[in-house]
């Protein structure tokens, strides 16, 4: 075979887009799997609308429909009462790849690359060939509809059919419609109304209303009527901080000198904090431009910064779900026999980084997974309070709770119906892939979901052990009730005193001894006679009259 030259190779050479690149590789969005696929598409409108909703201090009512209209082909509408997208910005928010309002910002909040619902365009574009449409309106009462789908070499929007629609005071919001296919509905674990179901335990301030492909209606009503307060936006810390992210700020400041720009930029860089870093690190010149700051220098400030105490970041700009709201949310979901709350301080990982973790524990009611067998406990994760439905076995929540010697604090995983619920709460959450299924396993995380499982387990633990206390105890008091009658006969036989005296006063000293388990077991018989008395009346009263 000939050899090349180099021209001839470099010849194939070409540039290629951010969205040509993901339309070849859709399983790293989370397009992998038709099951996963579908929730993939509705995880992305249905989270979309919970941010639009809270930005703009609604309470979000959001519906989600999906008619089947083929093989393995869907039709998804998500419809929801927010602020709508304004018409000059809807094709950059719905069909360009890596473009929106949060990855910019060092801010709390659930997407964080721009690539959700553009991502579910280009899905639609490349398994049908289909446009999304858009209608969306305004609080007063403009409203526009149009197509929209994406240009995968240029990575850019394409937008048909645009036009307004008669003022209507009664639509807001906005309303998205496409038609995927490659895609599965599945009632299972893993499939769109557990999905939902999760997303309501999680956001109980949202309600929605899912209409399945069989055209069952469910809703899940809302729990909580007040808004999530609105997370603000944050300056990073020094400690989070890489060479080359801190050259990339010194290149956008607006300051002229470097102690301004480490002012301007960071937090918890105080005066002080400039006079230490200038004392670990003297050839740094901090009023030199930091525009014209060179790798070397940058590399002898991140040193000088890992030398500094610092105060920890400010976690008040993470907004967790709260112990009430969850308690609420469970009670609400799944009506428990007992539940857990817990909720860490403030923590960090990756240097720098705020988190907040808060766990519970749900034992009874429709908690964990019904099988053949009976029950099982199961694992709910959340980031930010989106429900995490694949990729568990690379999760840090999973590997955290898996870690937990349960048995320890009496706990059955694999017999009895306990749900465990992880929430992490950060302005960044380190996901394992684009996909946004998993929270990569960094050990910060894992011994703070760990720490926050150990506390919630603890408080189970007492109550099974009270439970099984009082089992042991109604089974003594059982046993001796039993033999009251016959000691109380034998003792008037001996006595030649009223056995039924001395039965009463028997059964009183017992009472005394075992106080609890004699009241629940009087409260049922009285519940017992209640009973009966009403089914005698409902007896009597269908005699027929002679």
């Amino acid at each position: 075979m000939p050899e090349r030259t180099a021209d001839e190779i470099f010849k194939e050479f070409k540039e290629h887009s951010i969205a040509e690149f993901f339309k070849k590789n859709r399983q790293m969005l989370g397009y992998a799997g038709k099951v996963h696929s579908l929730v993939t598409i509705v995880h992305e409108y249905v989270t979309n609308s919970l941010d639009a909703c809270e930005e703009a201090g609604i309470l979000p009512d959001i519906e989600v429909k999906i008619d089947e209209i083929g093989e393995e082909k869907y039709k998804v509408a998500v419809k929801d009462n927010g602020p709508g997208i304004p018409k000059n910005y809807v094709g950059k928010a719905l069909a360009q790849i890596l473009s929106g309002t949060k990855f910019h910002r060092y801010v709390q909040q659930r997407g964080q690359q721009g690539i959700g619902a553009a991502g579910c365009t280009l899905f639609s574009q490349v398994t049908t060939g289909k446009q999304i449409y858009v209608k969306s309106g305004t609080a007063n009462g403009k409203a526009y509809s149009c197509n929209i789908g994406i240009d995968t070499l240029r990575n850019k929007p394409v937008i048909s059919n645009m036009m307004d629609l008669p003022a209507d005071q009664s639509f807001r919001g906005l309303y998205v419609e496409g038609e995927f296919a490659d895609v599965k509905y599945e009632n299972s674990d893993h499939g769109v109304y557990e999905y939902l179901k999760r997303t309501a335990l999680s956001n109980p301030h949202v309600q929605i209303k899912f209409i399945s492909p069989e055209g069952k209606e469910y809703t899940f009503m809302r729990a909580v009527s007040a808004v999530p307060e609105r997370p603000k936006a944050t300056k990073p810390h020094p400690l989070g901080m890489t060479v080359n992210d801190l050259l990339e700020f010194a290149q956008k400041t607006e300051s002229r000198k470097l102690s301004s720009f480490l002012l301007d930029t960071f937090a918890r860089v105080t005066p002080n904090k400039i006079s230490e870093i200038k004392q670990i690190a003297p050839n740094i010149d901090m009023e030199k431009d930091p525009h014209m700051l060179a790798w070397q220098d940058a590399e002898e400030l991140i040193k000088a910064f890992s030398k500094v105490k610092w105060v920890a970041p400010d976690a008040s700009f993470i907004k967790a779900i709260g112990e009430e709201q969850i308690r609420v949310a469970l009670k609400n979901i799944l009506n428990p026999e007992f539940m857990n709350v817990v909720e860490r301080k403030p923590a960090v990982f990756r240097g720098g980084i705020p988190l907040i973790v808060e766990a519970a524990i749900a034992f009874g009611g429709t908690a964990g997974k019904k099988t053949e067998e009976g029950y099982e406990g199961n694992i709910l994760r959340f980031a930010n309070r989106v429900p995490l439905l694949f990729d568990s076995g690379n999760c840090a929540i999973t590997v955290a709770a898996k870690s937990i010697d349960w048995k320890r604090y009496g706990i059955d995983m694999d017999s009895q119906p306990i749900s465990i619920f992880v929430n992490v709460s950060s302005i960044y959450i380190p996901y394992s892939g684009v996909g946004k299924e998993a929270i990569a396993q960094e050990d910060e995380i894992i011994d703070e979901v760990k720490l926050a499982l150990m506390d919630a387990a603890r408080g189970l633990q007492r109550y099974i052990s009270g439970k099984i206390h009082m089992h042991e105890e109604a089974s003594r008091y059982n046993i001796i009730m039993r033999y009251t009658k016959q000691l109380a006969n034998d003792l008037g036989s001996m006595t030649g005193k009223n056995s039924k005296d001395i039965e009463k006063k028997l059964e009183e000293l017992v009472a005394k001894h075992y106080p609890k388990v004699s009241t629940n077991a009087n409260k049922a018989e009285e519940a017992k006679e209640v009973e009966s008395s009403e089914e005698e009346a409902g007896a009597q009263e269908a005699e027929p009259e002679e």
